[in-house]
């Protein structure tokens, strides 16, 4: 299974954007930092997708987590919308805005990271493969997903990416020491 980083931005002209992208993980600590891959292209967007197009625009994006609760409208937000249409509106979601970046992120969403970009690897083999890679530079937590203060995926069961057309659900975590600790 494969997270699903849930991509908000906002172009330079007011137009909010949202799109999921299941090739996600976090790749650093010190600084957070994650990365997303985009593949394929839109007609209207000269060899890429919204995201990437806007992300090379302003230099930030926000992560935000789909919950189970949230699968539709993912799903609608997928879709090949035209350049400037609002995926926010089209899936019936409210927008709240970062504190750290110009950018909105689902409200709705159990948990949402504010990405400043720091690189971008477009010689990915393949046609319009790249790779964004973003610092975290601000934290939104759900206080209802929190357990003893730490963040609880069983509480919001977020949705994770198989092959084809599958997803799937995480509804179970345990804790395992590492042999070192």
């Amino acid at each position: 299974p494969r997270p699903i980083g849930w991509i908000s931005t906002r172009d330079s002209n007011g137009h909010d954007n949202l799109a999921p992208y299941s090739f996600f993980n976090g790749v650093a600590y010190t600084p957070p930092q994650v990365m997303f891959a985009t593949t394929g292209a839109k007609p209207d967007r000269d060899n890429t997708k919204d995201s990437l197009a806007i992300i090379r625009e302003t230099g930030v994006f926000c992560v935000n987590v789909v919950s189970f609760a949230l699968t539709d409208a993912m799903n609608i937000s997928s879709n090949g919308f035209p350049a400037g249409v609002d995926e926010f509106e089209q899936a019936g979601l409210d927008k709240a805005e970062c504190e750290t970046i110009n950018c909105p992120r689902v409200a709705a969403s159990p948990a949402a990271l504010e990405c400043k970009l720091t690189k971008i690897v477009d010689d990915l083999p393949g046609a319009s493969n790249a790779a964004v890679f973003g610092e975290v530079t601000g934290i939104y937590i759900d206080d209802t997903c929190l357990t003893d203060g730490l963040f609880d995926i069983a509480k919001f069961r977020p949705l994770a990416r198989l092959g084809y057309r599958d997803y799937t659900t995480v509804d179970s975590s345990f804790t395992l020491a590492r042999p070192d600790d």
